[in-house]
């Protein structure tokens, strides 16, 4: 028998690349959701308050940990090794300077927060900046050679080995330090993971030169990162401030469904299209038709799974977390909206970085970040589902300020850009008609899990039922794209 051919070219080499993330981020995920399971079954919503509000700042921290080194080593096109090595040492020195700085701010953190349970959190966890230090050069360089498989192996592991860690410490008992265990276990399988299947290893040197060269990069996407943890931790911020971190275990539980489901369906595909698209900066038209491509690949399966869990987030949180945790149901319903939006705009950001738009993405981060706060802080005396309404509300206002920037540098098409998700929409309309209708009509008659379970067997059948009838051809292109995967 011969040996599979490898791949050849750049489409077969990013389709490969999108199969082990996918690999990677699903098996990740849901590990990571098997875990979280368990432990919200163990744990209260007060733990999960404390480990959330202790992560705000712990967060903050964590914006000025890679400088954006990483998203340079994977754009730029001539890379040297002094690069490599000034990056590497660049973090490491940054790394116990955010160690010193979060164990000595620990106290004044807890005091703001009236909450001094999280003191010894913080403190515990400040050690997690050196050792993520000592993976992201590594990182970067197997996302620039599409090496997703490697990645794949060391994310499961170390997902694995936490969650060992933490459910072990659960059960004996040992409440929120279960999930600080968790998380220190994660962070250093996997940096012993990734130097394992490295072969690269920094050299005592460091040059001005390229740091300044890495820099002029990154320095729009340490910007990011600051827009980023304004946007996504905002929330979080003003609901433990001002409702406590009770409230804030519910929000974050029903954030944190979506935001796995996020890491599910969407980003599988983020991860190889800032390396795939840097090599087509070249070609505007294979750059737009490679956009189109993954929007269109990420709605078949984003639209049903974000709109599915929000029709049976009820019965999801009754049967799995149990029904302590049913003030998380309207969270999980709201945020789940904002799903359709997520298969278009994920991917703009990696279009702007891969032509060398930094700024533009920068630009589109702060807008979005500024409006994040200003509508969570006038929402938060209405309690956390406000909060989670305000969040969906912005997404799609900003929708034609997102959608004319990217328009402005490459140039889209706005009815093929936008055309992208229809079949998929229709079809996901009608899997949400039919799974509304079983519990109209059943609810009375089956148990929880009855209802979902059914829900989800006739939902799934609709949904690729509908494609089947509505694009058949597109059925087709999906069994093309996979064939090359199977070579490998």
């Amino acid at each position: 028998m011969e040996p599979a051919k490898q791949p050849s070219n750049l489409k077969q080499k990013a389709l490969v690349g999108v199969f082990w993330s996918a690999i990677e981020s699903w098996g990740r995920q849901l590990l990571s959701l098997a875990v979280f399971f368990i432990l919200a079954r163990l744990l209260g919503p007060e733990t999960f308050g404390l480990v959330a509000l202790a992560s705000v700042f712990l967060a903050f921290l964590q914006v000025f940990l890679d400088q954006g080194f990483t998203q340079a080593i994977v754009q730029r096109q001539n890379l040297e090794p002094e690069h490599l090595d000034t990056a590497f040492w660049t973090n490491l020195g940054i790394s116990f300077i955010l160690t010193i700085l979060c164990f000595s701010s620990a106290d004044l953190v807890g005091h703001f927060f009236k909450e001094p349970q999280i003191i010894p959190i913080l403190k515990c966890l400040s050690i997690n900046f050196i050792i993520t230090a000592f993976n992201s050069v590594q990182n970067a360089l197997f996302e620039r050679k599409l090496a997703f498989k490697t990645l794949a192996k060391r994310s499961l592991l170390a997902v694995t080995t936490g969650g060992i860690v933490g459910v072990t410490m659960a059960f004996m008992g040992f409440g929120v330090w279960s999930l600080v265990g968790q998380q220190l276990f994660n962070s250093l399988a996997g940096v012993l993971v990734i130097w394992w299947a490295s072969d690269w290893r920094p050299k005592f040197r460091f040059s001005p030169k390229h740091f300044k060269e890495l820099f002029a990069f990154g320095v729009n996407v340490v910007g990011m990162n600051i827009a980023y943890f304004i946007s996504r931790r905002s929330d979080d911020f003003l609901i433990g401030y001002f409702l406590g971190s009770s409230a804030l275990g519910y929000y974050s539980v029903g954030y944190r469904v979506f935001s796995i489901l996020t890491e599910l369906l969407t980003s599988v595909l983020s991860k190889v299209t800032l390396p795939t698209f840097a090599r087509l900066q070249q070609d505007p038209e294979r750059l737009r038709n490679a956009l189109y491509q993954a929007i269109q690949l990420s709605s078949l399966i984003t639209f049903p799974g974000f709109l599915i869990t929000s029709v049976l987030a009820p019965e999801l949180i009754q049967v799995v977390f149990g029904e302590k945790w049913l003030p998380s149901v309207p969270i999980m319903q709201i945020l789940n909206l904002s799903g359709i939006a997520y298969a278009y705009f994920y991917f703009n950001g990696s279009v702007l970085m891969a032509i060398g738009r930094p700024s533009a993405k920068l630009a589109i981060d702060l807008i979005q970040a500024m409006s994040n706060i200003i509508g969570f802080a006038i929402a938060v005396k209405w309690g956390i589902v406000a909060v989670a309404a305000a969040f969906v509300i912005r997404l799609y206002l900003m929708a034609p300020v997102i959608i004319w920037i990217v328009w402005k540098y490459i140039r889209i098409n706005l009815l093929t850009y936008l055309r992208q998700g229809a079949t998929s929409l229709a079809a996901t309309l009608a899997m949400v008609v039919a799974i509304l209708s079983i519990k109209y009509f059943l609810s009375s008659s089956l148990s929880t899990i009855g209802i979902l379970s059914i829900s989800l067997i006739v939902g799934i059948s609709v949904y690729v039922l509908s494609i089947v009838l509505i694009a058949p051809k597109l059925l087709r292109q999906i069994v093309s794209i996979v064939r090359p995967i199977q070579q490998t």
